[in-house]
């Protein structure tokens, strides 16, 4: 009893009189976002390649997860998350990925419509493990711009748009111009020579 009555007295004492010590407090509110849930697929993902891009989506899927540079990434409850599988593993990043600017707004609608900025476009669907083995590969080499693998019909003349394609230019550069055939024309004609 008297130890009770002791510790008792040294507490109540403690809490009277505060030594002269440095406090320091700490408080530590922590949060953590939550996990995106699996993505429910059907099968596993078939992707197409958006035209004139690197980045791979699955049209198919009722959410949006783009591929792109052997990630994996998916908007969710504002935030974004990646991950090197497509359906597990997903971590939070800071940041949207830089490649989403090039991503059109409704690229969902001109895949179901068969329309890429106005012309035919039939893309061709991959399996998603054989994107992710060659994709480093295809992009080094070009190999959508080479094969014209976008899917887009007259995909090599909107290069050109609002100027005229190299072909073009060099037939007009050997067409004899007008102008100057008139200029010679008229100094024969001066001269006496027709």
């Amino acid at each position: 009893m008297k130890k009770f009555f002791g510790g008792t007295l040294l507490l109540a004492l403690m809490f009277s009189f505060p030594l002269p010590t440095k406090a320091e407090v700490s408080v530590n509110i922590g949060f953590s976002l939550p996990m995106p849930p699996a993505i429910g697929f059907h099968a596993p993902p078939r992707l197409v390649v958006l035209p004139n891009t690197d980045i791979y989506v699955d049209p198919e899927a009722d959410v949006d997860i783009f591929f792109n540079d052997g990630w994996w990434w998916r908007p969710y409850r504002g935030e974004w998350y990646r991950s090197r599988d497509y359906n597990s593993g997903w971590t939070h990043n800071r940041r949207p990925p830089s490649f989403y600017n090039a991503v059109p707004r409704h690229w969902r609608d001109d895949y179901r419509e068969h329309k890429w900025k106005g012309h035919q476009w039939n893309p061709e669907r991959r399996d998603h493990r054989e994107v992710q083995k060659n994709w480093n590969h295809w992009k080094e080499d070009k190999h959508r711009e080479k094969n014209k693998n976008w899917g887009v019909q007259k995909a090599r003349q909107n290069q050109y748009e609002g100027r005229q394609s190299p072909k073009e230019e060099r037939r007009k550069n050997n067409k004899p111009d007008q102008h100057n055939r008139n200029d010679k024309h008229n100094k024969n004609k001066k001269h006496g020579n027709h």
